[in-house]
């Protein structure tokens, strides 16, 4: 079935939120970007209303605490906006031993890449099937099939978007409703950067491109695929893992994520753009 309508997309000003906006747009439909920074919003929702001819609304909305859902369904009701596909983006990620980092950092990537989607399929998913029709759209990732050592959280949230997703699919199907699962490998955005992924063999190596990712995920949305894996070396990959020995998925997912010891250089090919920069303190990767 054809999903059609307003998008709604979190984490909307840059990375995959701001490619699977400008996808939807594309294609005909009014868009809700939704992100922190309200600077990168106006001027997305500009280009987008000037190059497709849609319309495009700004909300400026930080959704890292249990009240912003129900802030968002109020400014939405505000614009008398009717939400006909949520796109569930916005996520965060951090790098590095979970007991070494901080808890309240972990605890905000809970709410935002678990608490803040469910809420808002919740509260936009009861409109939809009320209506018998609309669609939802999930990022997730292809983590979600694998332990992550040094990424715990991060890859426990994805694994939990997952099954989530697949779960409410076969409840919201027989309402009209259909609900995709985006599960892309590393993706070539400033998420790796904010993660400070960077210097690890997963954060350095192959990047999917960002369009042909936000495209996967509008088409499997519109055929009515429950989880869609871009590109065939991930499709591989998470279906070599249901027979591979979890000791043997733990220990590769552990080389792939582990940096570089405290104060020894970057892997041999690693590529870091901030080479020359005072290093940073880590902070969560927003709007993926």
């Amino acid at each position: 079935m054809t999903v059609d309508g307003t998008a709604l997309v979190t984490g909307a000003s840059a990375g995959i939120g701001r490619a699977l906006a400008a996808e939807f747009a594309a294609n005909g439909h009014d868009v809700v970007l939704v992100a922190r920074r309200e600077t990168e919003l106006n001027a997305l929702a500009n280009d987008l209303e000037d190059e497709h001819g849609i319309r495009a609304y700004a909300i400026d909305q930080d959704l890292a605490s249990v009240d912003a859902p129900n802030e968002l369904k109020a400014a939405t009701d505000e614009r008398g906006v009717q939400v006909d596909v949520l796109v569930n983006n916005v996520g965060i990620g951090t790098q590095g031993a979970f007991v070494e980092n901080d808890l309240g950092r972990e605890l905000d990537q809970l709410q935002l890449n678990v608490v803040t989607p469910t809420q808002l399929t919740h509260i936009y998913g009861r409109e939809m099937a009320d209506r018998g029709r609309g669609g939802v759209l999930n990022v997730a990732s292809t983590a979600a099939w694998f332990p992550g050592p040094f990424m715990a959280v991060y890859y426990a949230s994805k694994a939990y978007m997952k099954t989530f997703s697949e779960g409410v699919a076969e409840e919201l199907r027989e309402e009209g409703v259909d609900v995709t699962v985006l599960c892309p490998g590393p993706v070539d955005t400033e998420f790796q950067g904010r993660a400070d992924n960077e210097d690890t063999p997963l954060g350095s190596g192959e990047m999917q491109d960002v369009g042909m990712v936000a495209r996967a995920g509008y088409d499997g949305l519109q055929g009515g695929d429950t989880v869609v894996v871009t590109g065939w070396k991930y499709r591989f990959l998470t279906k070599l893992s249901n027979v591979l020995p979890n000791r043997f998925t733990r220990k590769s997912a552990k080389d792939l994520s582990r940096g570089p010891a405290p104060g020894t250089a970057p892997r041999t090919g690693v590529r870091t753009r901030r080479r020359g920069r005072t290093p940073r303190r880590r902070r969560p990767a927003t709007g993926r």
